[in-house]
């Protein structure tokens, strides 16, 4: 299956593993050299519209990927801190309030 960047910006990511929406599929990495994809960005969510930053950036190595769908990408990982992906689970006041 041949899909094209913009094809897969509106597709929702899904962990297989614990059901977790990830978000949407943002940007991509490729090599340079070989011009092979990989890995697939969802940018981190805002917080409070922007004014107190946003999360990390989610990023999805393509071996993490099992399915592209019409709607939606499967990933499977056990959790993405032990994945070489970042987000930041925890949302509490003291994560608001660091500078």
């Amino acid at each position: 299956m041949i899909c094209s960047l913009s094809e897969l910006k509106g597709k929702e990511v899904v962990n297989i593993k614990d059901g977790e929406k990830l978000g949407f599929i943002d940007d991509m990495e490729f090599e340079s050299d070989s011009s092979r994809v990989i890995a697939f960005v969802i940018w981190g969510r805002k917080r409070v519209c922007g004014l107190l930053g946003k999360e990390k950036d989610i990023i999805i190595g393509c071996e993490q990927i099992k399915l592209i769908g019409k709607d939606t990408v499967l990933v499977s990982f056990e959790s993405i801190e032990s994945n070489n992906c970042t987000k930041s689970k925890v949302f509490n006041f003291d994560n608001l309030c660091k500078k």
